[in-house]
């Protein structure tokens, strides 16, 4: 008789398996999320796809290792450059993710565009669209150049011997969910088919020097879809945040291993595609409202770069037995926190009160450096008495009431002085040794009363 075929399920959250389905994952605690497929065969011994190393390699001392850094590839995008750390570097695979619509095939069809320009031979693989379709996309975001090719495929074995015939200089498949390896009997997008084809990628892209980019499809709570595994086995990890109402889009980097981690670029959503913003301090400033009260402003570090942020509350009388606290762009935990904060340590009544939050241009901050504008932006709202419009808030808040210092001051209060502001109030802690600007003046808090006293 012929011997039943087994299977096994795997988690498609974190790829873990079992031999019977369950309804709840043991190891991430998702649910629903078992998928039934064939175990892989296993391998008489473990050999890479490609041989990166050479035979008989050896451990060598670090100092005679050729430390000679190589040029970074310049796509032409400069918001792109900045959150990559200067450029691409070759044989480097860079995973950008996002929501649906957000605008990741868009941008990546740009950089290609922009590469082909420049007269580099560059390739751009899609699984989800037609050739057709992507070059009626390619009309609107500006014209088609010749050195750009177009291939739609979604088997990984013959994406990689396109990849060996018509070697191009840069690559992007577009969407590694929709990819597959025939070695593998599992469907497209399922966490053995992601990670087996990331890997192969990984390694092709290493052993030939092509920058590669994927992009990721993301769960509903916002996380590249497929195993956490995924965001390890890349170099580069962007995600593209931002409203689908809103115009402005902001690129972040999570993990690079050849730049600063949590940069941004910051880009516009237009007719014909992305724009860059160079100065997001002025487009985030530009329609803040003059003499309103519940608005503050703030001094943001974003990796390298300084951004000022519209900080805006409203409190108002609750109607309900527990008030609310509606958040857009902060952690909601750390605006209860604050908000027991003003309530505790400066009398403020703020327990029969809705507490709504939000930054102005759909940015979200989670550096704790824009805490005294929170408290700030609340005040104001209660107290119904605007903050001084000249005057930007830095520093971080403890659960004592104390104003706690922020690191590099300098390079915030110069950018607040550039956009035009003229007091700044900041940790008494933090300004030692501090060279302010011309026409900046400096005032050093050390509570959240005494900043508040201050302010009005």
């Amino acid at each position: 008789m012929k011997k039943a075929q087994k299977t096994v399920f795997t988690c498609q959250d974190c790829g873990y398996t079992t031999p019977k389905w369950m309804g709840k994952c043991p190891d991430c605690g998702q649910w629903h999320s078992m998928v039934e497929g064939k175990p892989k065969a296993a391998s008489s011994g473990l050999k890479a796809p490609f041989d990166l190393s050479g035979p008989g390699s050896r451990p060598v001392p670090i100092d005679s290792v050729d430390g000679i850094v190589e040029d970074r590839l310049a796509t032409g995008i400069m918001e792109l450059d900045r959150v990559l750390g200067g450029g691409l570097v070759a044989g480097s695979m860079v995973l950008i993710g996002g929501d649906p619509g957000i605008g990741k095939s868009t941008l990546m069809l740009q950089v290609m565009q922009s590469l082909a320009y420049a007269g580099l031979k560059v390739l751009y693989v899609s699984g989800e669209e037609s050739v057709r379709q992507i070059k009626l996309r390619s009309q609107r975001t500006g014209s088609p150049s010749p050195n750009l090719f177009v291939y739609s495929e979604i088997v990984l074995e013959q994406i990689l011997d396109v990849l060996d015939q018509e070697k191009p200089q840069a690559v992007v498949l577009d969407s590694v969910q929709t990819l597959y390896s025939q070695d593998l009997t599992s469907a497209p997008g399922s966490v053995s088919q992601v990670r087996e084809v990331t890997f192969k990628l990984a390694m092709h892209a290493k052993k030939t020097g092509i920058p590669t980019f994927l992009v990721g499809h993301v769960t509903k709570d916002g996380a590249i879809a497929g195993p956490r595994l995924l965001e390890h086995m890349v170099d580069t990890v962007l995600y593209f945040e931002g409203e689908r109402n809103h115009i402005y889009r902001v690129l972040r980097a999570v993990k690079n291993r050849f730049g600063s981690t949590n940069e941004i670029g910051v880009f516009e959503m237009a007719e014909h595609g992305l724009m860059e913003v160079s100065n997001p301090s002025a487009v985030f400033l530009s329609e803040r409202p003059e003499h309103a009260s519940g608005s503050a402003v703030t001094a943001s570090l974003e990796g390298s770069r300084p951004i000022l942020l519209e900080i805006q509350a409203l409190a108002s009388t609750s109607s309900f037995a527990s008030p609310r606290r509606t958040v857009l762009g902060l952690d909601s935990n750390k605006v209860a926190l604050l908000v027991a904060v003003l309530e505790k340590k400066v009398g403020m009544p703020l327990m029969d009160q809705d507490v709504f939050m939000n930054v102005a241009g759909g940015v979200r901050v989670t550096e704790p450096a824009v805490d005294l504008a929170m408290v700030g932006a609340v005040a104001s709202s209660f107290l119904d008495r605007p903050v001084p419009r000249d005057t930007v808030l830095m520093g971080e808040v403890g659960l004592t009431g104390e104003i706690r210092g922020v690191g590099q001051m300098e390079t915030r209060i110069k950018e607040a002085a550039k956009m035009g502001f003229e007091q700044c109030l900041a940790p008494a802690s933090s300004l030692r040794n501090l060279r302010t600007p011309s026409g900046m003046k400096v005032v050093g808090v050390k509570s959240v009363s005494q900043a508040l006293e201050h302010l009005f």
